[in-house]
């Protein structure tokens, strides 16, 4: 994926993690059995607070627009995508309604992207590094 890089120093460690956590949701999508607490639009909670998890991880790693609207369209159609594969697998079915939960938490992600948010995981990998450095 092109596009600027923050000079992460451990950015393999980063995009390992980035790539664990869409793992995690694919995974988590497709399910027989999701959890369930009871509580009204708790699904529709985790589905936003997902994506904007996954969009916020990738917008700390990658700066530039291209990238932005890169991984924006692809966790998009990624919910979309599981939502369809889920309605296949016959033991769930999709939900328009977890599509756009899955883009809210995207847009959330990609807003906040042009703050400062977008610094967060740059000063943990300095601090990191500072430390190890330290040891």
């Amino acid at each position: 994926m092109g596009g600027l890089m923050i000079q992460l120093k451990f950015k393999p460690l980063w995009l390992v993690i980035g790539y664990a956590l869409i793992a995690f949701v694919v995974v988590q999508s497709l399910t027989p059995s999701p959890v369930d607490i009871g509580v009204q639009f708790w699904d529709k909670s985790l589905h936003t607070v997902g994506y904007f998890i996954l969009m916020a991880w990738f917008m700390q790693i990658y700066h530039s627009k291209n990238a932005k609207l890169f991984w924006g369209l692809f966790f998009i159609t990624m919910g979309v995508g599981l939502e369809f594969l889920q309605d296949l697998g016959g033991m769930r079915y999709y939900e328009v309604n977890d599509m756009l939960a899955n883009g809210l938490g995207v847009v959330i992600a990609w807003l906040l992207s042009y703050t400062v948010f977008s610094k967060v995981l740059s000063w943990v990998d300095s601090f990191i590094a500072g430390y190890l450095i330290k040891v």
